[in-house]
């Protein structure tokens, strides 16, 4: 029978959940940073097989909010929690099992309790990732102890780096998800906007090129993409909450701006497969993790799905950013 359904990818912070999506997609659908809680919003990943159409879900790493924004980040987390078919808890197999992990069990065991629509139960799995730097008899102590935890249906050592074990991973999943029809397109492969994609790319340069408090105070919004006979041109403001902030993000000269946008035009230009100009602002909202009007017009909206914003390609940027 063809299988089809979503799959909720769970867990702490920095655990790798969003290199394990990107490693069955074969492509960047989710950015990748060493900084906890890169990932903001759910992710749609849509792997499509002759037998079976696996939709994954990304989500923020599940924590205690300190502000808006990350009341938002775990309302999505706990979203999926409640509606995946399946669920997929990813731990660190260097760290073992932490207090956050118990947290993040907790919840998963509660949403468990409670009966969801759907076709079938659903089931959770674990996956104790980056065990290509874990020696093997570390993972015993873990796996007898993820098993004790009577919640899974199968503990497995994966690694989303280099590919180790996620082919049993993944027949695991498929094996518990429900009869289905394909939903989505075999080409397609995620349901963000490709202003939300370049948003994203963009957001992940400034993460990498930066440090302490700048990359959770950075937020990315593309004004405009505009086709043109050889190139893109593609204009995007990045926002952050400090003179302070803004002063270190442009860097001497602008040498750091400069950094960041070459990086991010050589990410957008693979995923458009043509050259792009890339135009970078950046601007101070004071405090915009704590204003749900400025979360809001930046794309984090309520319920799990993030809320595009579209912009018009005529008029002065000003207008633009007005709009």
């Amino acid at each position: 029978p063809h299988r089809s359904g979503f799959v909720g990818i769970i867990g702490r912070p920095n655990v790798g959940k969003s290199t394990l999506l990107n490693a069955y997609l074969g492509e960047k659908v989710a950015i990748v940073s060493p900084h906890p809680q890169t990932t903001r919003h759910r992710i749609l990943g849509v792997l499509t097989r002759s037998d079976a159409q696996v939709m994954f879900l990304d989500t923020p790493g599940l924590h205690k909010p300190q502000h808006a924004l990350g009341r938002h980040m775990v309302e999505v987390a706990k979203a999926v929690l409640e509606e995946a078919d399946v669920l997929v808890v990813v731990i660190d197999g260097q760290r073992g099992v932490t207090q956050d992990d118990e947290r993040v069990f907790a919840r998963v065991r509660e949403a468990r309790r409670h009966p969801r629509a759907g076709p079938a139960p659903q089931s959770a799995l674990l996956a104790i990732n980056k065990v290509d730097v874990v020696k093997k008899p570390r993972l015993l102590p873990m796996l007898d102890a993820c098993a004790k935890q009577q919640l899974f249906a199968d503990c497995i050592p994966v690694s989303a780096l280099t590919g180790e074990q996620l082919d049993v991973l993944l027949e695991r999943i498929i094996a518990h998800l429900p009869e289905g029809p394909q939903w989505y397109e075999p080409k397609q492969h995620t349901d963000q906007t490709l202003m939300q994609r370049i948003g994203e790319l963009i957001r992940e340069q400034a993460l990498l090129a930066t440090r302490q408090e700048i990359p959770h105070a950075v937020a990315v919004l593309v004004d405009q993409i505009e086709p043109r006979e050889r190139v893109t041109a593609v204009e995007a403001t990045i926002f952050v909450e400090r003179p302070g902030q803004k002063a270190i993000l442009i860097g001497r000269g602008g040498t750091m701006l400069k950094r960041i946008g070459q990086a991010a035009r050589g990410e957008i230009e693979r995923l458009l497969g043509k050259k792009v100009h890339l135009g970078l602002w950046v601007k101070v909202a004071e405090a915009w993790r704590k204003d749900d009007r400025l979360l809001h017009r930046l794309g984090y909206g309520s319920g799990g799905v993030p809320q595009s914003t579209v912009y018009p390609v005529g008029g002065t940027r000003e207008e633009r950013l007005r709009h």
